[in-house]
């Protein structure tokens, strides 16, 4: 098992190796996010990662309400990944839950079918190794992992991992450096 973290512009600017030096191998980094949302810590998160000798995937946040949106979702999350000029040693994470709220604001039904549909769309849609992070219930609710055949993440903060798919993440109080992360398992 190895032990990475994941960012977005929300940790703000990240000593990667610090990051490093606390035994951290890979670090999944937010690309985009919606239908044209790009991260503006993405491409300076990829350059100080690589720089510091980690391993780097990305994940993009999702805000599609339809299958259609996920197809410009997979166009605005490959761009965004395109554009730092630099490739990937790890997948592409989609993550489809609600964090926020904005789906239910929508009215989103929350249809098992259609959100495993939004899935896989999205993943045959960006050309590069993907994967489905999600917390465990809607792994198991609303999203049938099983039947997309991609790498799992699952965000399920205790002590063990119910799905040991790809990766884990267990915890978000991971601290490094006077800093907290979301910290994974990777298989």
């Amino acid at each position: 098992m190895i032990k990475g973290i994941d960012v977005s512009h929300h940790n703000g600017v990240v000593d990667w190796q610090a990051v490093a030096a606390a035994g951290i191998e890979f670090v999944i980094i937010r690309s985009s996010y919606g239908l044209q949302s790009k991260d503006g810590m993405f491409e300076q998160n990829v350059t100080g990662a690589k720089a510091a000798g980690l391993e780097v995937g990305a994940y993009h946040y999702s805000y599609a309400l339809s299958v259609e949106d996920a197809i410009h979702e997979a166009k605005n999350c490959r761009e965004a990944i395109d554009s730092t000029g630099q490739l990937l040693e790890l997948p592409v994470f989609f993550d489809m839950e609600d964090a926020d709220g904005y789906k239910r604001r929508k009215g989103f039904a929350f249809n098992p079918v259609e959100i495993t549909a939004m899935c896989k769309t999205f993943i045959c849609n960006i050309g590069l190794d993907c994967g489905i992070y999600a917390s465990y219930s809607w792994l198991t609710d609303y999203i049938d992992w099983r039947s997309i055949g991609c790498a799992v993440w699952n965000a399920q903060w205790s002590r063990s991992d119910d799905i040991k798919g790809y990766m884990w993440q267990y915890t978000d109080k991971m601290e490094i450096n006077g800093k907290l992360f979301d910290g994974n398992i990777k298989y």
